[in-house]
C-alpha cells in the first residue's frame, strides 16, 4: 500500500474512532439532559463551523435564501435531530444496540441510493446478515434475557434508534442530491454552513427545552460536560468530517465505505471499556456477522 492510502487508512479510523465517541458520551454524563448534551455538543459545532467559515474567500463564505433554508432542514435530520434520537436510545437501550443499528446506515444508504443497474439479489446476502447481526445482539441485550435487565424501556429504545437511522439516512441521501444538483457549491462551504445550522438550531432547542444555567452550574460532573461537548463538537464533529474527507480524497468508494465499520466497532469497544466488561459471545458473534453483512454490502458494488 502506497503512502498516500496509509495516510487515507489512518484518517479513516480514526474518524471513526471519533464518531464511535458520540454512543458512549451520554451515559458517562447520563444525569445532565439529553437536551443539554445534545445542545452543548452542536453549539460548540457551530462556533467551530462560525470561525472556519472566514477563512473562504469573502464571496462565498454565505448562503443565499434558498441554500440557508435548505441547510437548516438537513442539519436537523442529520445533526441535532438525529443525535437527539440517538442519545436518548442510549439512555434507554444502552450503547451496543443503537449503534449496531446506526452502523447499518452504509447498507441503507446503498440500498435505497443503489446506481442503476445493481441488481437486488446482489445486496440480499449482506441484508441478510447484517439483519441475522442485529437480531441476535438485540436477543441478547433484551431485558428478559439479563444483560438489559436494568432497562425497563429498552423497547423504546430501539424504537428511538431505528428513528435515529431513518433520520441520518435520509439526511445523506438528500443531502448528496442536493449537492450533485449544485456542483458550484464547495463543499467546505456547505460544512461550514451545516455547522452554524446546527449550531442555531441547537441553541434554539437547549433554549426551549435545555436546563438552565444555574441547573446546569448545580450538576455533578461539569467538567466532564464540558469536556464531552468540546470533544464532540470539535472532535467528533468538525474534525471528523475532515479526516474523512482526507481519506475520501486517498482511497477508493468501497475501501472508505469498509472504513465505516470502524465507527460501530469503536462504539462497542468504548462501552465495553466503560462497563468494564468483556463483550459476550453473543456479542461478539452480533458484531462479526454485522462487519461481514458490511462488507458483503460493498462488495456487491464493485
Amino acid at each position: 500500500m502506497n503512502p498516500g492510502a496509509l495516510v487515507g487508512v489512518a484518517a479513516g479510523l480514526a474518524a471513526g474512532a471519533l464518531w464511535g465517541l458520540v454512543f458512549v458520551a451520554p451515559r458517562m454524563v447520563g444525569h445532565f439532559g439529553m437536551v443539554d448534551i445534545t445542545a452543548a455538543r452542536f453549539i460548540v459545532f457551530g462556533m467551530v463551523a462560525g470561525l472556519a467559515v472566514w477563512w473562504r474567500p469573502a464571496a462565498q463564505r454565505w448562503p443565499d435564501a434558498r441554500q440557508a433554508f435548505t441547510v437548516l432542514g438537513l442539519s436537523g435530520l442529520g445533526f441535532s435531530g438525529y443525535y437527539l434520537l440517538l442519545a436518548f436510545s442510549i439512555m434507554n437501550a444502552g450503547t451496543e444496540v443503537p449503534s449496531l443499528i446506526i452502523g447499518t446506515i452504509p447498507v441503507w444508504m446503498m440500498l435505497l441510493g443503489r446506481p442503476a443497474g445493481l441488481r437486488m439479489q446482489a445486496l440480499l446476502p449482506g441484508l441478510a446478515l447484517t439483519a441475522a447481526g442485529i437480531a441476535l445482539m438485540v436477543h441478547a441485550a433484551w431485558p428478559q434475557e439479563g444483560i438489559g435487565a436494568a432497562r425497563p424501556h429498552f423497547g423504546q429504545g430501539l424504537l428511538l434508534a431505528m428513528l435515529a437511522m431513518a433520520s441520518w439516512t435520509a439526511f445523506g441521501l438528500l443531502n448528496a442530491a442536493w449537492l450533485k444538483r449544485h456542483p458550484g457549491v464547495h463543499a467546505a462551504d456547505w460544512a461550514n454552513w451545516l455547522g452554524i445550522a446546527t449550531g442555531l438550531g441547537a441553541f434554539a432547542l437547549w433554549l426551549a427545552a435545555g436546563s438552565d444555567v444555574a441547573t446546569l452550574r448545580a450538576q455533578p460532573d461539569g467538567a466532564l460536560f464540558a469536556m464531552l461537548a468540546l470533544a464532540g463538537g470539535l472532535g467528533s464533529s468538525w474534525l471528523a468530517t475532515v479526516l474523512w474527507n482526507i481519506a475520501s480524497q486517498r482511497l477508493s468508494a468501497s475501501l472508505c465505505g469498509q472504513l465505516i465499520v470502524s465507527e460501530t466497532l469503536f462504539a462497542l469497544l468504548y462501552s465495553f471499556l466503560w462497563d468494564g466488561r468483556w463483550p459476550h459471545a453473543s456479542e461478539l458473534a452480533a458484531a462479526l456477522l454485522f462487519v461481514l453483512g458490511i462488507l458483503a454490502s460493498i462488495k456487491a458494488h464493485r
